[in-house]
């Protein structure tokens, strides 16, 4: 039986064409379509009058191997009940603990579940210092059995800041290299405290590699004191290395950001590193902190760009984060709303914006999956 669907009257922003106007959505049997392929008598109609359409969110940087971690929080969570269609969990999990992730996690979740697979086989089970033993770190055996697996897993995450790595400095991420070269997947370096510094990191990075935490406040950053590009972050960004937000709790500064923006016009992604405390502040949501970058000026197509197409170039995933017909139809559908609001980055810095993001609805292979009765935009209907 042919399920049609017509998203009408919304404004449509397309990553791809780098617009935002008003016109329809055709959705056949959960697959983008041309509307005007849709003549059945029996369709349905979903009036998007006051919302922006967009192809589904990825929050490229999020933790939620709920009941293994400390970290922990439930996908759906934080993916569909904020807008959000494609979770990527960024490492929680290593080679020993997947199938569990799989079995707990990806399968129950209504949101599509992908990841970074942690290079130490015990991920973030057993502690939060998982490269300080290098003993730890998983084989090129077990990486190509389970690469060869399992579909969901993107590429390899590595935590390399002081406190995970301890005394194994640059030596995980030299793993990390060598599994990801033989692999041909990337690798997520996630940056904080030194040891190591960004100088010795850097190097290792390749075209497709995503450092996430690009944008945090602390000393030994991205910028030096005059606030340019220390030479290795530059280098590595005219290598194809993509920087990520991953905002978290204590790895994300406006200061840091706008200097960027100031004078290099690459591109990054925008994700959340939403864990179980930081939740309620001062991460709260992706929409959230899509919300930051619009007050701080950021145009919303460069934003939703961040979260749909640039995301899924970085993941590799050539049928998630577009209209592009023939593939699977995740949208999200949100509201531009007026509502003073303090928004805070990981340095306690109060944003005091206007407006802010709020979903609306969601759909998944072209079902709706969540759906926010109470703002004032009309009910899908039927049109029979």
């Amino acid at each position: 039986m042919i399920h049609d669907i017509i998203i009408k009257s919304g404004y449509v922003i397309d990553p791809e064409q780098n617009t935002i106007e008003m016109k329809e959505i055709g959705v056949r049997n959960g697959l983008f379509v041309a509307p005007n392929e849709i003549i059945s008598e029996n369709e349905t109609y979903i009036d998007a009058e006051g919302c922006y359409v967009s192809p589904g969110f990825i929050d490229m940087h999020v933790h939620i191997f709920t009941g293994y971690t400390e970290l922990g929080i439930d996908a759906d969570r934080v993916g569909i009940e904020q807008g959000v269609t494609t979770v990527v969990d960024a490492g929680s999990t290593g080679y020993l603990d997947y199938a569990a992730f799989k079995r707990k996690v990806i399968e129950p979740s209504q949101t599509e579940v992908l990841s970074f697979l942690n290079i130490s086989r015990k991920g973030l089970t057993s502690s939060l210092s998982e490269l300080a033993n290098l003993e730890d770190l998983m084989s090129m055996e077990e990486a190509k059995e389970i690469f060869d697996k399992e579909l969901s897993i993107v590429g390899l995450k590595a935590r390399m800041s002081g406190s995970v790595v301890k005394n194994s400095g640059i030596k995980p991420l030299e793993h990390a290299r060598m599994l990801a070269d033989c692999l041909n997947v990337p690798i997520m370096v996630h940056i904080g405290n030194p040891p190591p510094n960004l100088q010795e990191i850097f190097p290792l990075l390749y075209k497709g590699d995503i450092v996430t935490h690009a944008f945090h406040g602390k000393k030994h950053g991205i910028l030096n004191a005059e606030g340019n590009l220390i030479p290795e972050a530059l280098d590595a960004l005219k290598r194809g290395v993509l920087f990520d937000i991953g905002h978290g709790t204590s790895s994300f500064s406006y200061e840091t950001l706008m200097k960027f923006r100031e004078q290099y016009d690459n591109p990054f992604t925008t994700s959340t590193d939403l864990y179980i405390k930081n939740y309620q502040k001062p991460v709260c949501s992706l929409m959230n902190t899509m919300s930051k970058l619009l007050e701080l000026g950021v145009p919303l197509i460069e934003i939703v760009k961040s979260v749909t197409l640039g995301a899924a170039n970085a993941l590799g995933a050539s049928d998630i984060g577009t209209f592009a017909q023939g593939t699977k139809a995740d949208i999200t559908i949100f509201k531009l709303i007026e509502q003073p609001t303090i928004l805070l980055d990981s340095e306690g810095v109060e944003l005091e914006a206007k407006q802010i993001l709020k979903p609306y609805m969601v759909l998944r292979n072209g079902k709706v999956v969540y759906h926010d009765e109470s703002t004032n935009s009309k009910r899908a209907r039927d049109n029979r």
